[in-house]
């Protein structure tokens, strides 16, 4: 679409071990057999709003509201491993944020009222912070996934520092989106 971008607000994962971690994870689910598509390292964050299409105009707006939002840096920890939408059902393969998940979703909380008043539909699923780190494709060897997924649903991964919330852009390609940071926005006290 000219004259539109495709974006969504996130935290990067920027803790190398952990990203290590997350990708030898991965590895694992590959050989299970299941039939599913990774998500690139580069591409793992938290996902706090998609945004869709949205215009130049709507980002400076968007830009102005996100930089009222309090919010200082924090750790998380990183742990667990589900489906979405269910483990008879999985589309999506996710990890989890123990520690930290409900100062993440307070932070929602502020976004959410900002994008409404700016146009955009409310968010009507549950926000339930997560990464994630492949998308199943088919039914294929579907038990040896979910089997893999309830061997590891509490894995830890290690803690993360949660801090300046990205404005990006989603670029479709062939092989895969490319994320681009638009806009970033620091915290009020950097912990």
């Amino acid at each position: 679409m000219s004259g539109t971008l495709r974006c969504f607000l996130a935290f990067d994962i920027e803790n190398e071990d952990v990203l290590g971690r997350l990708v030898n994870l991965q590895q694992l689910l590959l050989k299970t057999g299941a039939s599913m598509k990774i998500v690139h390292p580069e591409n793992i964050h938290i996902t706090m709003r998609f945004l869709g299409n949205v215009t130049y105009d709507f980002i400076k707006k968007i830009s102005n509201k996100i930089q009222e939002i309090e919010f200082n840096s924090f750790h998380a920890e990183i742990e667990g491993v589900g489906v979405f939408p269910n483990i008879r059902r999985p589309r999506v393969v996710w990890v989890g944020i123990n520690k930290g998940s409900e100062k993440l979703i307070r932070i929602f909380d502020q976004i959410e009222p900002h994008l409404q008043e700016l146009g955009l539909r409310p968010d009507l699923k549950n926000f339930s912070p997560h990464l994630t780190i492949a998308r199943v494709k088919s039914p294929k060897n579907k038990d040896r996934l979910i089997g893999f997924v309830k061997k590891n649903s509490g894995y830890n991964f290690g803690d993360i520092k949660i801090t300046s919330l990205k404005l990006k852009k989603s670029d479709l390609s062939r092989t895969g989106p490319v994320y681009t940071t638009i806009k970033q926005f620091q915290p009020k006290i950097e912990v």
